[in-house]
């Protein structure tokens, strides 16, 4: 499904940046797995460290995978997007942040955890998943995170079909925007 979705989206008006750290990376190779993907992607990044997002922000946040961390990375998207697209501003551009802390093999404070966000200059929106660390595989995580991913851009580029995202009872989804 998730390969099904890149093309459609390869096939409508719009062009972005998507940025993710810590989770998302699956989503991305769905996208570039597809004919076209250069009609739809200006750039991708994956800025790893704290360091590396911070300096792709352009300021230290307090606490990095938080909702309003995603936003931000979604508005350094689109404002790559406009920079890279500079020649071209007949589409509609976009950027797509994703953020997350899924499982590891440390200890790690805080729960398991992904912010996504998109704006296209007008509208942000986006999707926060807390989920329950004692039932899921850092594999599940990440398809849940991919998938979030895969319907932000969905949203972006106006597209009403969307990745079916499963959680448990013990687990939470948030809508923004």
């Amino acid at each position: 499904m998730m390969e099904e979705l890149a093309q459609k989206f390869h096939t409508v008006s719009g062009a972005g940046c998507v940025v993710v750290t810590g989770a998302g990376i699956s989503a991305i190779s769905a996208l570039f797995a597809q004919p076209g993907a250069s009609r739809t992607l200006l750039e991708v990044q994956v800025p790893y460290t704290q360091k590396a997002l911070d300096e792709f922000v352009g300021t230290r946040a307090e606490q990095h995978v938080s909702k309003s961390e995603a936003i931000l990375i979604a508005e350094s998207a689109l404002s790559r997007a406009r920079y890279l697209a500079a020649d071209n501003l007949k589409q509609s551009l976009f950027g797509v942040g994703c953020t997350a802390a899924i499982a590891t093999d440390r200890i790690r404070r805080g729960e398991d955890r992904a912010h996504i966000a998109w704006s296209d200059g007008k509208q942000t929106g986006g999707m926060s998943v807390w989920f329950d660390k004692e039932t899921r595989t850092r594999i599940d995580e990440e398809q849940v995170v991919a998938a979030m991913v895969m319907n932000s851009i969905a949203a972006v580029l106006k597209i009403e079909d969307r990745m079916e995202i499963n959680i448990f009872e013990t687990e939470r989804i948030d809508e923004f925007g």
